[in-house]
């Protein structure tokens, strides 16, 4: 059981690996070694979420889910397989986290007095100096 959040939790069957060889540098076991990681999660069809839920993972990442619901997470930082589907599953639950996570509330506060004459103090010593700026001299025409 992958543990998401407080009474979240995906089932480990609903998540598959699968493993490809990576790019970059990495000398002669870069070319024969599967060590990246992809991380597949069917967001659709997962019976661990709730509808609410899985309306929200959709909408918040959508950038990160194909058009069939599946949310794709890669890791090919590291030298190892299993380093990188550690990584992974880090990455899915950091990533499901955000996306469930309820936003905070917005006040509408009011700047103080104090913060309103300093801005306004601090505009008029700007004007002042971009005054002095100005060329005073006589043109002639």
């Amino acid at each position: 059981m992958i543990e998401i959040a407080a009474g979240v939790g995906i089932a480990d069957g609903e998540v598959l690996f699968a493993t490809s060889r990576s790019g970059g540098p990495g000398g002669q076991n870069v070319n024969k070694v599967e060590t990246r990681v992809t991380l597949l999660f069917d967001v659709v069809a997962s019976p661990s979420l709730t509808e609410g839920q899985k309306a929200l993972i959709l909408s918040r990442l959508a950038t990160r889910i194909s058009k069939q619901g599946v949310l794709r997470v890669v890791s090919q930082q590291h030298r190892t397989q299993h380093a990188n589907r550690e990584e992974t599953l880090l990455r899915f639950v950091a990533l499901l986290q955000g996306a469930l996570a309820e936003a905070a509330v917005r006040r509408p506060t009011r700047a103080t007095r104090a913060a309103r004459e300093r801005r306004l103090a601090d505009k008029k010593r700007r004007g002042r100096v971009k005054s002095q700026r100005v060329d005073r001299g006589d043109w002639e025409e």
